[in-house]
């Protein structure tokens, strides 16, 4: 392996020069620069980051929290966060909050305790502990998908009122009459609003929106499941699903076909993120799409003016969601 000191003799310069080149800690002249860098390639060093990092007591690392690893549209956002990270010439530090607003608040302090160049996070839910950490760190902190009322921490979020709007429209433009909201947790404010816009929507129309229709569980499949099982034992009647994510709308349409309920037929099904599988699952799901790939870029441009020592004149970026058309509710 290839070590400083090969790379100092074959440039025919010193091995402190070969560091300020690598580590960019001084001004070295174009040639020289050139020399070594040229150097560096013929002889494949690699510079063992981790103790450059140690050395200058940074190590250009970003933190990202989420609730749930594992799940979909988190897979999205670690993704566009890793991508835009790597731009900028930041390793990507993740933690998985397992949906537990005590873990959050372990994982934060954490990272805090390091020398980390700034934090993104979403936040597992209002129970959050993680409201005042803007006063007590000079740390840059962005929050990403779950924010707070009137809250001062710079975060990039969707309108999520928009969404229960869209979802609502397209429903009632498909003929249906008899509507059910399935949700995520309420103690996340994000439910609480897309169903609030969900429901306003049907009504602005004048159609009741009754509230027993709508089902409260978490974002994953069994929820759909559980919801439409609990729909039909009871005897509601339903020709319009709004699931408020993706993998709550496979849950609903996997549940009413194994019933013999045809899809969209018989009841229309709209999901929301546009999640990878939305398109490859039968019938592809209708659904809300999240811009995640600009939410991404907008958080990561918060971490550079942060860092920069700039002001933020605009704490919060509210992102516009779109619908997308498929077999589920055409």
């Amino acid at each position: 392996m290839s070590s400083m000191k090969d790379v100092a003799l074959l440039a025919g310069v010193s091995q402190s020069t070969v560091s300020r080149v690598i580590n960019g800690t001084m001004h070295v002249n174009e040639a020289t620069k050139k020399r070594v860098e040229d150097a560096i390639a013929a002889a494949n060093y690699r510079p063992n980051l981790l103790a450059q990092g140690l050395r200058a007591k940074s190590a250009r690392s970003i933190g990202l929290l989420v609730p749930e690893i594992a799940h979909p549209s988190y897979n999205m956002v670690i993704k566009y966060i890793e991508e835009s990270a790597f731009r900028r010439g930041l390793n990507l530090v993740l933690f998985n909050t397992h949906n537990d607003y005590k873990e959050e608040a372990v994982a934060v302090d954490l990272l805090l305790r390091q020398r980390i160049n700034g934090i993104i996070f979403s936040r597992v839910s209002d129970e959050s502990q993680i409201t005042n950490i803007r006063e007590t760190t000079d740390t840059p902190v962005v929050i990403i998908d779950r924010v707070l009322l009137d809250e001062k921490i710079p975060s990039v979020i969707l309108n999520n009122y928009q969404a229960g709007v869209l979802a609502a429209e397209h429903l009632l433009k498909r003929g249906c009459r008899k509507l059910a909201c399935i949700t995520g947790n309420y103690k996340i404010g994000l439910c609480r609003d897309r169903y609030r816009g969900f429901k306003e929507t049907i009504e602005k129309h004048g159609i009741a929106c009754e509230d027993f229709l709508r089902f409260e569980g978490n974002f994953n499949y069994d929820t759909g499941v559980r919801a439409i099982e609990y729909f039909i034992e009871k005897g509601f009647e339903f020709d319009g699903v709004w699931g408020q994510n993706d993998s709550i709308a496979t849950g609903v349409i996997s549940t009413l076909l194994r019933k013999g309920v045809r899809v969209p037929d018989d009841v229309s099904v709209i999901g929301m993120d546009d999640v990878l599988f939305a398109r490859m699952y039968y019938p592809s799901i209708t659904t809300i799409a999240q811009p995640y790939q600009q939410m991404c870029e907008k958080a990561l441009e918060f971490i550079d003016l942060l860092s920069n020592e700039k002001t933020v004149s605009n704490y919060q970026i509210v992102l516009e969601p779109s619908l997308v058309i498929r077999e589920s509710a055409p």
